[in-house]
């Protein structure tokens, strides 16, 4: 059965095929390696030489420049929102006693009564006085 190897070297689009037909296998270790070193050192990028930027060095201050104009006047804000209601106050002090009112009206005069009926007379009745005690007496 014949051996071969292919080596790619993919950046540079290169590849490499040997037919190991009667190569011995120290051999093709040994070409596999050089053949591995070849195609590596072929990837390496060419040196870039980067330039110092020289360092501008600053010159003497120039003369002070004139004063600017004034700038113009801002707009009014808008109107800001309604405050908070506030809370509600102490309860007030008691007032005074209010004067005496005036006396009122005379009533107006009632009606007068109905007559009444003529009493019996005393005829068969007796009346019996009784005099009162002397502490009930002193009372009075």
């Amino acid at each position: 059965m014949p051996a071969s190897l292919l080596v790619v070297n993919r950046r540079r689009n290169l590849s490499l095929t040997i037919d190991a037909e009667g190569i011995t296998m120290n051999h093709l270790k040994l070409s596999a390696v050089l053949l591995a070193v070849l195609a590596l050192g072929a990837c390496n990028k060419p040196v870039e030489v980067i330039q110092p930027v020289p360092v501008a060095v600053p010159g003497p201050a120039g003369a002070t420049g004139a004063t600017g104009g004034t700038g113009a006047t801002g707009g009014t804000g808008a109107t800001g929102g309604t405050g908070a209601t506030g809370g509600t106050g102490a309860t007030g002090n008691t007032g005074n006693t209010g004067s005496t009112g005036a006396t009122g009206y005379t009533g107006a005069t009632g009606d007068t009564g109905a007559k009444g009926n003529t009493g019996s007379s005393g005829t068969g009745t007796t009346v019996i006085v009784v005099p009162p005690d002397a502490a009930s007496a002193a009372k009075n």
